[in-house]
């Protein structure tokens, strides 16, 4: 995604943080630490650090996004990371190369 907005301003993707407990027991906490953050660019670091394996802050505000986003993914049967959801409404999971994903955006309306 981050190679493709590079080269494509034309493009936006739209990230929604869904943590799956089952998997990763503290994925909750830390994808609320990272909704909370107001500033993106400090958000992206956090989600790098999360990536990363690094220790990041707690949660500093209350949201319900991530229960949003949960509520979210079982209505549109989402049930893995990373899922991708296209204009046309096509769902895609599973990480990819970006020339298969821009080839994706062009055939489901995103370009």
């Amino acid at each position: 995604m981050e190679q493709i907005v590079k080269s494509r301003s034309d493009i936006a993707f739209y990230m929604k943080m869904y943590p799956i407990v089952q998997l990763h027991p503290d994925a909750y906490a830390k994808s609320k630490a990272i909704v909370c953050e107001e500033d993106n660019d400090k958000a992206i670091r956090l989600l790098e650090d999360v990536y990363a394996k690094k220790r990041i802050k707690s949660p500093e505000c209350d949201t319900t996004v991530i229960d949003e986003n949960i509520r979210l993914a079982a209505k549109l049967r989402i049930t893995g990371t990373p899922t991708l959801v296209f204009p046309d409404g096509t769902k895609v999971s599973g990480a990819m190369d970006a020339t298969k994903l821009l080839g994706l955006i062009q055939k489901h309306g995103g370009g």
